[in-house]
């Protein structure tokens, strides 16, 4: 006997993920049902993973969360591309060129801060967050009024974190 991997059930929180607001995961499965794919065991345990991590992952990482090895490396492989096409993950980047994966529904994109020598993603602060997306809007305004369609971006941060300033003062002794 073959068993279903598909699901019709309605789902009131994330699953595997209790007190997690189950509304973004609602919206991933509404943009998969509207591409026509439907929604599978192992499509429901990666968005699980991605939505309880609050910075990107690697696949790999993705890959050792799902606790109920609902699938293989393969598969997360694949579901992560279906997801980056319907605008489900967004993509992002090491320095080394490691790909990284965040849940992107709702909102505007996050911006990162990587840093280079301890790969550690830092979200960009919201004030310079926000400013940075006032000037990419502006720039897709522009570029679609030039007749280009489905204009995106991808932007990352890379640093080096180096000592903290420090203040130096110096004493004056007087004899």
């Amino acid at each position: 006997m073959i068993a279903s991997t598909q699901t019709n059930n309605p789902l009131g929180e994330v699953p595997g993920a209790p007190g997690l607001t189950s509304t973004q995961f609602e919206q991933c499965c509404q943009r998969l049902k509207s591409a026509g794919l439907r929604i599978t065991q192992p499509r429901i345990s990666i968005l699980s993973a991605l939505l309880k991590r609050d910075s990107p992952a690697t696949i790999e990482q993705l890959h050792a969360d799902l606790t109920d090895k609902s699938c293989d490396l393969v598969t997360v492989y694949r579901c992560l591309a279906a997801f980056e096409d319907l605008g489900i993950v967004r993509r992002c980047y090491f320095h080394n060129g490691t790909s990284l994966y965040q849940i992107q529904v709702e909102g505007s994109p996050s911006y990162h801060v990587v840093d280079k020598a301890t790969n550690q993603v830092s979200p960009l602060p919201a004030d310079l967050a926000a400013e940075l997306l006032s000037v990419v809007k502006k720039i897709e305004t522009r570029l679609t009024a030039q007749g280009n369609d489905e204009v995106s971006h991808m932007i990352e941060f890379f640093a080096s974190k180096g000592k903290p300033n420090t203040v130096r003062t110096q004493a004056k002794i007087t004899v």
